[in-house]
């Protein structure tokens, strides 16, 4: 078993009056993909770095494979960590940087060899007309020196892999390629996987569960679309997504029996029964009202004319291809909407789009948590 558990974690630094990491309880389980994603400073890396034990932590515990780790070095919790910069050796060739771990381990010669070979293998590193394995570091592109760092990790046969934000350092076209290859590693060698980044497009497309932290605080664990569909707070919506969700702020207003949430130039009727419930367990007034730009707009939300209706005006228009990305302002807020590229519309056009209600979300004003 390779599952990793944290309880009750904590790191605090020296001089600093708030923990870098907040009580973390965070169990990964054996053979998972589990990324951890959030803005620069939320804990993140810091939190890779003490499963690794290149951090000390202040409090919990941390175990991997049923062993509490507290107090075992590095070298011996059996991990293989990947890191931002590649962190090869320049003067050696991409074979001994790839063997150098199991000559430290006093593997012999057959199965060290076996095993950088089969790990090529896996990498695509194998090629005998480009004799990838002769070559020195300075020799390889980006993206081959990530597969030399991520291939040297391979061949120790570790219980877990942790990856701290691999691929930062390369261009757009390689990050997708490096996040297809990573996925099918895992899938390959169905070990347990933990990744940091900062990247949601990467947390979205490449883990099993994705834990986002903000503040050194877990702030919801799940899978992708989970996480996409069901945002436990106002940050978690915003900071899943591309673009991010909408938010309106207004207030919720009751009349005649009905409620409504308003916005100083327009207001929604909730009409479903279930968010009425959830409203009034709530028992606020301010609240932001969210809807992601997919879902305003959209073909589905314009053919019911049951659904509300928001008026505003074109500020930018970005042709994406495949979609068109409308930037607007009603007057107090702006947004955005995706809607269809076959759909004319013009800068400074004032225009009403439908708002697809099943996919709404309703957050508190003081506590940021989803009502619904």
């Amino acid at each position: 078993m390779a599952e990793v558990i944290l309880d009750h974690v904590y790191k605090a630094y020296p001089g600093n009056p708030e923990p870098t990491v907040k009580d973390i309880n965070l169990h990964i389980k054996d053979k998972e993909f589990m990324v951890l994603v959030g803005p620069s400073g939320c804990g993140k890396s810091t939190t890779l770095r003490m499963i690794a034990g290149l951090e000390e932590i202040t409090g919990g515990t941390i175990s991997i494979g049923g062993v509490v780790v507290n107090n075992i070095p590095p070298k011996n919790r059996d991990i293989a960590m990947v890191f931002q910069n590649y962190a090869l050796y320049p003067h050696m060739t991409v074979y001994e940087n790839m063997a150098f771990g199991l000559r430290l381990r006093h593997f012999n010669k057959a199965e060290i060899d076996r095993r950088v070979r089969e790990a090529a293998a896996i990498l695509g590193l194998d090629d005998p007309k480009e004799n990838y394995l002769e070559r020195k570091p300075k020799n390889l592109s980006g993206g081959q020196r990530q597969r030399v760092a991520v291939g040297r990790a391979i061949v120790r046969q570790p219980k877990a892999f942790l990856f701290d934000e691999p691929l930062s350092n390369l261009d757009a076209k390689m990050r997708v390629q490096m996040r297809a290859e990573i996925s099918r590693l895992h899938h390959r060698l169905e070990s347990t996987m933990i990744y940091v980044t900062h990247d949601q497009v990467e947390a979205m497309t490449m883990g099993d569960r994705i834990c986002v932290m903000k503040d050194g605080i877990i702030q919801q664990v799940a899978d992708p679309i989970s996480l996409y569909n069901n945002p436990s707070n106002k940050f978690v919506a915003g900071f899943i997504g591309t673009p991010p969700m909408n938010f309106f702020d207004g207030r919720l207003e009751e009349k005649d029996g009905k409620m409504f949430f308003v916005e100083d130039t327009f207001s929604i009727e909730l009409t479903d029964p279930e968010w009425k419930k959830k409203v009034q367990a709530a028992n606020v007034t301010d609240v932001t009202f969210g809807i992601r730009p997919e879902d305003i707009g959209s073909e589905t939300a314009e053919q019911n004319p049951d659904f509300p209706r928001i008026k505003a005006k074109i500020e930018v228009i970005e042709p994406m291809g495949a979609e068109t990305h409308i930037y607007l302002n009603t007057g107090k807020h702006n947004f955005i909407a995706r809607i269809d590229p076959l759909r004319k519309v013009t800068y400074g056009e004032e225009i009403e789009l439908s708002v697809f209600m099943p996919k709404a979300h309703l957050f508190r004003n003081d506590t940021e948590e989803a009502i619904f």
